[in-house]
């Protein structure tokens, strides 16, 4: 019957029992306190009377807000949950009106708005899809002729940080270091070099040659910088080097334009979101305990305002130099005779740290992934004091604390589909939380949460969540 009444009428509705709830309880306390004054006079019944208004009254107030909580709060909150999810992801997830039942036409009217945002959306998509054919086919093109030129291209932001890289820059680089978007070339040759070949394309605006030195020596690479025309940036080509490139496997350019309209390094605190680097991982382990059981696998991907970088990826097993117990193996698949010969945890974890340099570091359920790592800090020569967010607590931050925050959950209500062969594999479980952290920036911007900062301060709001987890 209330399902028929108008939203007003509702709320109108509340507000008489509370009212009428109010009165009944003053009128039986002062009746109870009435029959009490023969025996402790008047005072001390008007004192009994008030007692027992005061606890009848918390009483009627906390049934009336689990009533409103239950029935119009609650509702409203999934309602604009499924609206955000709706609106900045690709999942068509219905709003039942039975879900906000007692919202009168809020939820069919939710619905027929996100429907016809979604249909906006699929006709801008089909009109999107041609050029993005297009530059498609362009950028194989483009590909396939700096394959065929026995020359390593990188082109640098006005900080030296890598905008682009080609096919024979990543197997340049890869010699030295994973390959990574938006990494300073710092972190693969001798700074002092490249400081200064930048100084002189600066002063002359002239091609410099140079030659750089790997961190670590034992590679040295003949270069030629010059400025590049209408951007703040520099092109970067090696020339002759001490080993061999490959031209015979075609790789994608890894690129983003963006990157060079990067002015400065602000702090990460008042960072947008959007503009931030992620290392996004997980990991597989012979238990769930962090202080006795050890990692198996670790797997990552990087994400560089806001989008997967394709090709950026981290993932080996690892050798835990103890048997794996058949219950662990039965859930991620991971046996005896497969991390045979696999690197140990100091290797394996050196490796991610490096791949992770100048990330926030990102997981879902960050705090047990990171006890196993940093049990292992003082043998691997590192720290790890990456900044961190974890997807459970952007999950509460954006859809309550009462909702599930299981990682199929979340991908369920985010429309993300993780395929079987890929789940409760490291690689597989981190592919799904960057899809989950690309779907959740721009929700959490439309929340008016922008900054790295912002999103930090939200979170703690929610980090009981993780010690009932962990």
């Amino acid at each position: 019957m209330l399902a028929n009444l108008s939203l007003r009428l509702r709320i109108f509705l509340f507000f008489c029992l509370i009212a009428l709830g109010s009165v009944t309880v003053l009128l039986i306390s002062l009746y109870m306190g009435l029959q009490r004054t023969a025996d402790v006079g008047v005072a001390g019944g008007f004192t009994f009377a008030a007692i027992l208004a005061s606890f009848g009254l918390l009483a009627l107030s906390a049934g009336i807000w689990l009533l409103f909580d239950e029935n119009v709060a609650k509702p409203i909150e999934k309602v604009a949950a499924l609206m955000r999810v709706r609106a900045h992801s690709d999942a068509d997830t219905d709003i039942d009106p039975e879900l906000a039942r007692y919202l009168g036409d809020l939820a069919p009217a939710a619905a027929g708005l996100a429907d016809r945002a979604g249909s906006a959306a699929q006709d801008l998509a089909a009109n999107l899809a041609d050029h993005t054919a297009q530059l498609a086919a362009e950028r194989d093109q483009l590909t396939a002729l700096l394959t065929d030129i026995p020359v390593a291209m990188t082109v640098l932001s006005a900080d030296l940080n890598i905008v682009l890289y080609d096919g024979q820059s990543a197997d340049l680089l890869a010699r030295i270091a994973q390959p990574r978007l938006n990494a300073p070339l710092t972190d693969y040759f001798e700074p002092e070099v490249l400081d200064q070949a930048r100084a002189q394309v600066n002063r002359t605006g002239l091609p410099v040659q140079c030659v750089l030195t790997s961190l670590h020596g034992g590679l040295s690479c003949p270069a030629l910088m010059r400025p590049l025309d209408g951007a703040p940036g520099y092109l970067l080509s090696f020339e002759e080097t001490e080993t061999t490139l490959s031209t015979e496997q075609p790789r994608p350019l890894v690129y983003d334009f963006n990157l060079l309209d990067t002015a400065g390094q602000a702090r990460t605190e008042d960072t947008p979101l959007s503009e931030l680097t992620y290392a996004v991982f997980d990991t597989e382990t012979t238990g769930l305990l962090p202080h006795k059981d050890d990692i198996v696998q670790i797997g990552a991907l990087r994400m560089v305002r806001g989008r997967i970088v394709e090709g950026e990826a981290f993932d080996t097993l690892v050798d835990p130099q103890r048997p794996i117990p058949t219950t662990s193996s039965a859930v991620h698949g991971i046996t005896d005779a497969m991390v045979a010969g696999a690197p140990d945890v100091v290797e394996a974890a050196r490796g991610f740290h490096g791949f992770a340099s100048g990330a926030v570091l990102v997981a879902h359920n960050a705090p047990f992934d990171l006890a196993f790592l940093r049990r292992q800090a003082e043998a691997c020569g590192v720290e790890w004091d990456h900044p961190v967010l974890d997807t459970v607590l952007l999950s509460a931050v954006l859809f309550g604390a009462s909702e599930t925050h299981t990682l199929d959950a979340i991908c369920d209500r985010l429309g993300i589909v993780i395929e079987d062969r890929d789940r409760h594999t490291a690689l597989g479980d981190a592919r799904a939380t960057a899809q989950v952290l690309a779907c959740m920036i721009p929700m959490l911007e439309a929340r008016g949460v922008r900054t790295f900062g912002e999103v930090v301060t939200e979170t703690k709001k929610h980090g009981r969540l993780l010690q009932d987890l962990n």
